[in-house]
């Protein structure tokens, strides 16, 4: 009976199959195409992380593609462009809409430059195709433009007369009717999407930085995105699903860094009522200093209430509010008590009572900004979209991605994490994480949306791996009690056995794999590398978000892995928009080639060609046989 189930199955299959390819012919098609396709160099992919909302850098590095663009330029033109020729071109194909009106400005916009650019762009065009099979180049083209660009791509002017006549026809024919310019945009978005075949994005667009908004809208643009999240996203994510520490937490942050434009003006979330609070309750302070003051102590009170009801998440030691004795202005931490800083003040705690209990003033506080938090449309079409195209973490390639870390013990091993009774270690454990956080998403039950919470900031949190010391740093001086604790991952990731077992827990092979993460900014000032374990693992996290740029030394990292190697961008100087135009400066960048393949990957290589492509053609000649023996009849 089982083998007959399974016979019954795969004839259903094939049914299923033979309505797509009818015939023996349609089969032949698909397979000669499939096959052939397997033997294309594997696309370009971008690894990034950490943003922290710096609309300016991202929106460079995503127009130049991290340089790769002014590589392709410089060896198809050579010395046929000056080097400022090339730069100009450069900043055209990085912002088209504003160059052109910067030429249109300066009563440049001749027919002779349309006609030059034009061909430029094309012929670059050409000359980065070559990598993609005919309808994926046109699945690249806006679609209002795809019949004449495809056309010119495969027009010959060079081969003969006729040819070279017609080919000229319908580029004057684009210029004389005034569509130049939309061409030309055409064509940059065209070669944007040549130039990267995936993007990778390590975690982490907002805080710090005022735009994450900006960066998902832009984001939300390109064609081929996966995201693995980072802490700062969870805790958006959290907000926007209804949970009130999340709201506080990120009403604090937002505060904290000084960018609540992305608040007011990005998602509608107002600040207009805690403003008010906090000023009647710390009148001596700069309002939007007493508002971070109001918030957070919001925060700590529901971190506490959270804390209580999920003793799985092992975070009792911030539970500090209740730790306070205000006779002697101290703190007791572990047993010993350190002085609270001066001018320090509590005036919301509600010392008869618990602690951690909200003041009806709170209360009402906390309530608007959940409320602000749900209703927003854009914060939602965000949250979507991370759901949709993130998850804890991604296995692509061969390559492990994932934000911070995989939770293990002083001697490597993995650690095994309890909820609900159950025991959770590596892979296992993130896979459990990854459905928690979903089912968040899906049910907004309380516990899951305090799960959103205990990833953003606790110590067992593949996506944090840190205990957050945010109380010690606010409100005590002593430097001993505000070291933050973290997970032994960060202490191993230079060891590259323990690297091969974590790829190994994964499914992947030691040998080709590699670890990618961030979270943790690699000073390269005071000489640190995102380079661990002889090259197994990638931490590049290099500070793209400005107040990190002193720390670090650098503008942040682009992983860059293509058909024949895998690089890193080191990036020291990026110009913004302004300058770009004005200047034609471009990004300066240090490549370092960290793994030169001995053969060039195809796509049959990757995990698209092994499994995909693959399944399909082995499909495909199970049909072609059913076909050929009579089991199916052609249509």
């Amino acid at each position: 009976m089982p083998n007959e189930s399974h016979e019954n199955f795969l004839d259903s299959l094939l049914r299923i199959l033979s309505e797509k390819y009818p015939t023996k012919e349609s089969i032949y098609e698909k397979l000669i195409y499939l096959q052939s396709r397997l033997s294309l160099p594997k696309g370009t992919e971008h690894f990034m992380s950490d943003l922290h909302g710096e609309y300016d850098l991202f929106s460079h590095i995503i127009n130049n593609c991290s340089g790769v663009i002014h590589e392709k330029v410089d060896f198809c033109f050579g010395v046929r462009l000056t080097t400022e020729e090339k730069a100009e071109f450069c900043t055209l194909i990085y912002y088209p809409e504003e160059k052109i009106k910067q030429i249109k400005a300066r009563g440049l916009d001749t027919p002779d430059w349309y006609l030059k650019n034009l061909s430029q762009l094309l012929e670059l065009s050409k000359f980065m195709s070559y990598k993609f099979p005919s309808f994926k180049v046109r699945e690249f083209i806006p679609k209002n433009y795809v019949s004449i660009i495809v056309e010119l791509m495969n027009t010959r002017p060079e081969s003969e007369p006729a040819q070279s006549t017609y080919h000229k026809k319908l580029l004057d024919s684009i210029v004389a009717i005034d569509s130049g310019a939309d061409f030309i945009q055409a064509f940059t978005v065209l070669i944007k999407r040549l130039a990267v075949k995936r993007l990778h994005f390590v975690g982490d667009f907002f805080d710090r930085g005022n735009r994450p908004d900006a960066i998902l809208n832009l984001l939300m643009t390109q064609p081929s995105v996966d995201i693995q999240w980072g802490n700062h996203d969870v805790v958006w994510m959290g907000a926007a699903l209804g949970s009130e520490v999340c709201a506080a937490t990120v009403v604090r942050n937002s505060l904290h860094y000084n960018n609540t434009e992305v608040l007011e003006r990005g998602y509608g979330i107002s600040l207009r009522h805690l403003t008010l609070f906090a000023s009647n309750l710390y009148p001596n302070d700069e309002p939007l200093k007493a508002a971070e003051k109001a918030v957070e102590m919001i925060m700590f009170k529901l971190e506490g209430q959270m804390i209580r009801r999920n003793p799985d998440f092992k975070m009792e030691s911030r539970l500090l509010l209740d730790k306070i004795n205000f006779e002697k202005n101290c703190v007791t931490i572990g047993g010993n008590d350190y002085p609270l800083n001066e001018n320090v003040s509590f005036p919301t705690l509600q010392t008869d009572s618990d602690v951690y209990t909200l003041t009806d003033d709170e209360q009402k506080i906390i309530d608007e900004l959940r409320e602000d938090f749900t209703a927003s449309q854009q914060l939602k079409t965000h949250v979507d979209y991370l759901y949709k195209k993130g998850s804890v973490y991604t296995c692509h390639n061969g390559n492990l991605l994932f934000h911070a870390c995989v939770p293990l013990n002083e001697d490597g091993s993995f650690k095994e994490i309890s909820f609900g009774g159950n025991n959770y270690a590596g892979k296992n454990y993130f896979d459990y994480v990854d459905q928690r956080a979903r089912r968040a998403y899906l049910k907004r039950h309380r516990a899951d949306l305090d799960f959103m919470y205990f990833l953003w900031c606790g110590l067992l949190s593949p996506i944090a791996g840190r205990e957050f010391h945010t109380f010690e740093r606010a409100f005590l001086s002593e430097e001993s009690v505000q070291k933050e604790p973290s997970d032994f991952y960060f202490e191993l990731i230079d060891d590259e056995k323990i690297c091969n077992a974590i790829l190994e827990e994964f499914g992947l092979d030691a040998k080709s794999g590699h670890i990618i993460n961030g979270h943790v900014p690699v000073k390269v000032r005071q000489g640190e590398t995102p380079i661990k374990a002889n090259g197994k693992a990638f931490v590049i996290d290099g500070g793209f978000s400005r107040p990190y740029h002193e720390r670090t030394g650098i503008s942040g990292y682009t992983l860059i892995s293509n058909s024949r190697s895998m690089r890193l961008l080191q990036h020291k100087k990026i110009a913004d928009i302004k300058t770009a135009l004005r200047e034609n400066k471009d990004i300066e960048s240090e490549s370092h080639i960290v793994e030169l393949r001995n053969t060039r990957l195809t796509i049959g290589d990757t995990d698209h060609g092994k499994k995909d492509i693959r399944d399909e053609i082995i499909g495909l000649h199970k049909l072609l046989e059913a076909y050929q023996s009579g089991k199916l009849q052609q249509k």
